[in-house]
This record gives structure tokens, sequence and C-alpha cells, in this order.
């Protein structure tokens, strides 16, 4: 059954080509990979055209003016065409057997979400660490943190429709956590089955956004009370620290 991989693409010309190969590399091969290049102004653009010219099941949609990944990201929702919708950013990467045993895992299991283990890398494609996974998760873990990291997640479109990311701080964690009250619990996959790449960046003002981010996503998105919201971002603080440990 087809998985459709949604792939937003920003000046990405250092990385685009290692990401592009993972997936030909997939031993499942029933996928379409769906990149929407939102008005990059390196050689980006060229270097996917080329892919797509070698192989018919990589699409390129080139937005007419630059949007962010989370409308880029829907562009590309809205071309699917398989059950499966998988994510995977122009930087990272999947190792071989990564659409194969997750899609088994989910036919399996009866699962219509899933996610697994990976692993972080620098800028140079150097392994940083292993970031493990809770195996079953629910709705109400999802709230303490975000527990799925969104280059492993594949939903079941089959099952909840297509279902569209919000133009909002956390974009893919707003996602996880509207499919997460539809279902009462799911299993991931503790082996790593992906690469994610941490570019550096600075700051401390970028701690405090994403703090301020959580919180209209308790009061605003998830419509939490004050006490619950604090709560959960008192559990967001001590899992966002242990993660950074």
């Amino acid at each position: 059954m087809k998985v459709s991989i949604i792939t937003p693409s920003y000046n990405s010309e250092k990385y685009i080509s290692e990401t592009i190969q993972s997936v030909l590399d997939q031993t499942c091969q029933d996928w379409e990979m769906i990149i929407v290049d939102d008005v990059s102004t390196d050689d980006s653009p060229q270097i996917i055209e080329q892919y797509t010219q070698k192989d018919s099941r990589i699409k390129l949609i080139r937005s007419k003016q630059n949007s962010g990944p989370a409308r880029a990201r829907n562009k590309a929702i809205k071309e699917a065409g398989g059950k499966y919708i998988a994510f995977l950013d122009s930087d990272d990467v999947w190792f071989p057997e990564k659409l194969e045993k997750q899609v088994m895992f989910m036919k399996e299991n009866d699962l219509v979400i899933t996610y697994s283990a990976y692993e972080t890398m620098d800028e140079h494609s150097i392994y940083i660490n292993t970031r493990n996974i809770q195996e079953i998760i629910t709705y109400k873990d999802m709230l303490k943190s975000n527990r799925i990291g969104n280059l492993t997640g594949i939903y079941d479109s089959d099952f909840f429709g297509k279902v569209y990311m919000k133009e909002y701080g956390h974009e893919d964690y707003i996602l996880w956590l509207e499919l997460f009250k539809q279902i009462e619990s799911t299993k991931g996959i503790s082996e790593p089955l992906a690469k994610y790449r941490i570019v550096s960046k600075s700051i401390s003002s970028n701690k405090l956004k994403v703090l301020k981010w959580q919180w209209k996503i308790y009061r605003n998105i998830e419509k939490l009370g004050i006490f619950q919201s604090a709560y959960y971002m008192i559990w967001y603080v001590f899992y966002a620290l242990k993660k950074r440990g």
C-alpha cells in the first residue's frame, strides 16, 4: 500500500540529495515523494528536478511565494495519493528498511499511527545520540511532550482522512495531538529508523519562543484550563531538559 512522503524544501542544496537518496534506497518501493520547494534562492530546485527526471515517483511542486513549512507540507498532503502519510524534512534521512518495517508493524498490530526511535547527527552527518521512545503512548502522554519525531511518524489517511498542519508554532506537534484525540493509544518501534539533523542555531531567545508556543498550544489549540496547562507545561520542561541531558 502506497506511502506518500511529504517533504518541504527551502534552500536545501547542501542536504537534499542525501535525503532523496535515502528514499530511493528504501526496501519498500511502493511510495511517492512529494517535495514542495518554498521559493528557494539556491540550487536545490534544480537538484530536485534532476531526480524527478530519473524517477517518476519523485514530484516537485514549486510555490509561487514563500509561505513556511506548514503550508508547504499541506500542499504536498493535498496532492498525496497514498494510504499512508509520512514526513521527511529536506535535511534528514531514513534508514533503508524504515518504510518496510513501519508499514508491516502497522498492519501486524492494526495501528493507524506509528513512529520509531531515531538518531541525531550534526551538520557533517556525524552521529550525536539516539532518541529512544516510549513504546505505547496516549494523548495525555503527548501533552506532556511530543513523543513523535516527525521524521518517523506515519498516519493512515484511510482512517483519519487527510489531516493538514496548522500555521502555528510546532505545527507537526499540533497535527499529532489532533490525531491522538481520535484514538486510545498507539505503539512505536524501539529500533532507530531515521537520522535527524541538528543544525546549530543560536539562541536562548528561541527557547523562550518555544515555551510561548507550547503555552499557546495548551490554551488556544487544546483549550486546556490554566491549571491543566501549567501542569503539562511542567512536564514539557522536564522532558525537554531530560532530552538535552
